[in-house]
């Protein structure tokens, strides 16, 4: 395990427009890995536009690695069924938050970075990264890949010591 960058907290906040796997409606709940830590949220009951407003944790290392999303529907007598996936490139806002230190920026709301959609990226839409009182903030909604519909919203936060540059 390489240099420890600092503690990403990743809130999951609602999906929209998830798919149907059951008869009417899904049972669904979202796993996201980093590496080879793994965490999960707790299932939400017949929905297809949920609000999960949980937050995960992971310690952040170099190499950088992807945020790795997955939904599924919860069964009780088969495997639980795919819902769709998407990731999250991390290297932008560990590059805002070295921005941050090196900008000095500790208070007020600051716009460090903005990632837009493209081909090598699962974004909807334009994602800010923003220093709100010396945090380093990045809310993104997410297109679900292999299924027919469905985002996930999320809100990242990058929790690393406040690094003074040499003078």
């Amino acid at each position: 395990m390489g240099e420890q960058l600092g503690l990403l907290k990743v809130k999951v906040v609602q999906g929209k427009r998830l798919v149907i796997r059951d008869f009417k409606s899904s049972d669904p709940y979202v796993v996201l890995k980093l590496g080879n830590q793994t965490a999960k949220t707790k299932v939400i009951n017949s929905c297809l536009n949920p609000v999960w407003n949980e937050e995960l944790n992971f310690t952040l290392t170099e190499p950088l690695e992807v945020l790795n999303l997955e939904v599924f529907d919860k069964d009780l007598l088969k495997a639980d069924d795919k819902m769709g996936n998407a990731f999250l490139n991390l290297q932008p806002i560990v590059s805002a938050a070295r921005l941050r230190d090196i900008l000095r920026v500790t208070s007020g709301e600051t716009t460090l970075r903005k990632v837009i959609p493209d081909g090598e990226n699962c974004l909807v839409r334009e994602s800010s990264i923003n220093c709100v009182n010396g945090e380093v903030l990045q809310n993104v909604w997410l297109r679900l890949r292999g299924v027919e519909s469905g985002e996930l919203e999320l809100t990242i936060k990058l929790v690393t010591p406040v690094v003074a540059p040499a003078t």
